[in-house]
């Protein structure tokens, strides 16, 4: 018999969070919301730090570039989700599932840096603060930028090229709402060796090496910031880290917690809903998070929103006046 290949292979079909038709409503409408909320939320931080001059500095820079990050994190798997339950159809195509793959692991990747290079960032603010514009200058932050874009491609499309060589059995079903790379591996009837020891080798090195980096720049923070005699000099110092803090215990505490469901789960649908923390409601919370213990953040909103509504009086006034 003639070996069926991954050239056989058109569609895949995923069967989403729930299999009861009077659910999708419900599903459609909530996932849009927070959808909505996520890419506004996210565009609005990024035009508030692009307006504010007093916002274009290192700290900002980066995180203009993760808000960015998330919109498009997020847009690789909702859109496609919203669009099969308006369509009442639960297909993706083979080219559409390895570029969701592609785009999932490459700003899920990204995301992870980013935060990595932040939080270098706060630990050259707070310990190194006479050299913090010398160290992190314009040059150099953009090649942390460009190494975090190198990596993140080059992960991704090593998982990618792996895939390309799997054979698929006929039954193509995903137990989750995207395509994601282990149930996928495990669709395969072909050697999956390499793809396993790929993904175990580079999402431990990718996992650990940044969550070390990041440990390590707050312990030497948090060392730095207990030698402040002030109090008033703590809470300042402190307070600059705190929302990048905040955003790293969501982004990794989620992570662990889907790890550790899809281990002891035996539904792999289960692992699909608790998904949703990492790929849905993080970036959605990350610009509030921000947005509501970072004053410059406020401020810059609030002259935003002042401008648009100036320009959106002005706009009508002159419409009048027609």
């Amino acid at each position: 018999m003639e070996e069926r290949n991954q050239t056989h292979v058109t569609e895949f079909i995923l069967l989403g969070l729930s299999d009861q038709g009077e659910q999708q409503s419900l599903l459609f409408w909530l996932f849009l919301s927070m959808y909505l909320v996520t890419f506004t939320g996210n565009l609005l931080m990024i035009l508030a730090i692009i307006m504010d001059s007093r916002l274009h500095t290192p700290m900002y820079f980066f995180l203009s570039n993760l808000c960015f990050s998330d919109i498009c994190f997020t847009s690789t798997t909702v859109p496609k989700m919203l669009l099969n339950i308006q369509m009442q159809s639960k297909v993706i195509t083979y080219e559409g599932c390895l570029s969701q793959m592609y785009f999932f692991m490459l700003l899920g990747v990204l995301d992870n840096i980013l935060l990595t290079v932040m939080a270098y960032d706060r630990f050259v603010a707070i310990c190194h603060p006479l050299h913090y514009m010398v160290i992190m200058n314009p040059k150099f932050c953009g090649i942390l930028l460009l190494g975090s874009w190198i990596l993140s491609v080059l992960d991704s499309l090593l998982h990618d090229l792996l895939i390309l060589r799997l054979s698929f059995c006929t039954d193509l079903e995903i137990l989750h709402f995207f395509c994601e790379l282990k149930q996928v591996i495990q669709l395969a009837y072909s050697d999956t060796f390499l793809n396993d020891l790929a993904v175990y080798l580079v999402s431990g090195l990718l996992g650990v090496v940044p969550l070390t980096g990041i440990l390590f720049s707050y312990s030497r923070i948090v060392t730095s910031i207990l030698r402040i005699s002030s109090v008033r000099g703590k809470y300042k110092a402190f307070s600059t880290c705190g929302s990048h803090l905040s955003v790293v215990s969501l982004f990794y505490a989620t992570g662990l917690g889907v790890y550790l469901s899809s281990a002891a789960a035996q539904n792999s649908r289960a692992s699909a809903i608790a998904s949703v923390m990492y790929t849905v409601v993080t970036p959605m919370l990350n610009p509030f998070i921000y947005g509501l213990r970072n004053r410059d953040i406020k401020q810059a909103l609030g002259k935003l929103f002042s401008r648009g509504t100036f320009s959106a009086y002005r706009i009508l006034c002159f419409k009048v006046k027609l």
